[in-house]
């Protein structure tokens, strides 16, 4: 049977093509949808219409957006957070969920510690001083031996737990459902919330975007740092409240931050920008080319199951 999906995320399939390849080797019809069509819900929700499978990126999916998609079997996110997509409306359709948690572990994992060190050494902001002809002589602080608190122990976080052994950090931890796996192995120990913060020199947030995460950093919290800390965030935007943390680093709460994602993207004007002590990136955690092959050829292993009536490997709903 000749399937007809749909992509609305404007990266899939275009840095590996293995995905498409993959999704055309059965026969299914494959049509990306260009930013003037997904940006509109009417527009959407038209090309929806005789859909069987939509591949989303961070585009809101909004019951409007469904209105037309009666055949629609199953919504595949190019990624892990489903947060964009309206669960309740897709599950009154009898339309599946899928994502891909942890694909891009490496990729995030590797640029928590890119952050951590930018902030940390300054890097920017010699980089900066040298491209205008200066020579300062900039002090930072190291990362070796500090205290390294991970907030959510799924697959990213045990992803930066193993690098930090390579600094020699001792990790505290925290997650409502522990992986007594990194205590039994000496990787780290769980602590509450408050004993994290308090605690840490460095803090690291991988946790979804929900009710109970949101603005889970905020004046409260930061006022329970070390001055001396450093906190990232390449979750999710909302999970720090970003006036709370401009009004930290401002008043030296806490000595530096660094965010790769937003409350609104893309981030055009924040107080945060102003900040020395401060490092954003453009929600760039995921994207490496093996990172972008992996989260695509798991997206669309999830269409190809459900459209061929298997359990999906990663069903969200």
């Amino acid at each position: 049977m000749v399937f007809k999906v749909v992509s609305s995320s404007p990266t899939f399939g275009l840095f590996s093509k293995d995905p498409v390849t993959l999704l055309e080797s059965k026969n299914y019809h494959l049509e990306i949808l260009p930013k003037e069509v997904t940006s509109n819900e009417e527009s959407f929700a038209e090309a929806l219409r005789d859909v069987d499978a939509l591949i989303v990126g961070v585009e809101k999916i909004t019951p409007a957006v469904l209105k037309h998609a009666e055949k629609l079997k199953v919504i595949a996110k190019h990624g892990a957070g489903v947060d964009n997509i309206d669960l309740e409306e897709a599950a009154k359709k009898g339309t599946i969920v899928t994502n891909a948690p942890g694909a891009n572990r490496h990729a995030v994992a590797d640029l928590v510690f890119g952050l951590f060190l930018s902030i940390a050494r300054q890097i920017p902001t010699a980089f900066q001083e040298v491209k205008e002809c200066g020579w300062p002589r900039i002090v930072g602080n190291e990362i070796y031996q500090k205290t390294l608190g991970v907030i959510g122990t799924g697959k990213i976080g045990k992803e930066v737990i193993r690098r930090a052994q390579g600094f020699n950090m001792n990790v505290l931890c925290y997650d409502l459902f522990p992986d007594e796996g990194i205590q039994e192995q000496g990787l780290g120990k769980y602590v509450s919330f408050e004993e994290l913060l308090e605690g840490s020199d460095f803090i690291t947030i991988h946790t979804d975007l929900n009710q109970e995460s949101q603005a889970m950093i905020s004046s409260i919290e930061l006022a329970l740092m070390k001055k001396s800390a450093y906190i990232v965030n390449t979750a999710r935007g909302g999970i720090i409240d970003e006036q709370a943390l401009y009004a930290a680093l401002e008043s030296g709460l806490i000595k530096g931050a660094a965010m790769d994602v937003f409350e609104k993207e893309p981030l055009s004007e924040s107080p945060l920008l102003k900040m020395p002590n401060f490092v954003a990136t453009p929600h760039m955690a995921g994207y490496t080319e093996e990172a972008l092959r992996e989260v695509g050829m798991l997206t669309a292993q999830n269409v190809i199951d459900v459209l061929e009536s298997r359990v999906p490997v990663y069903p969200v709903t």
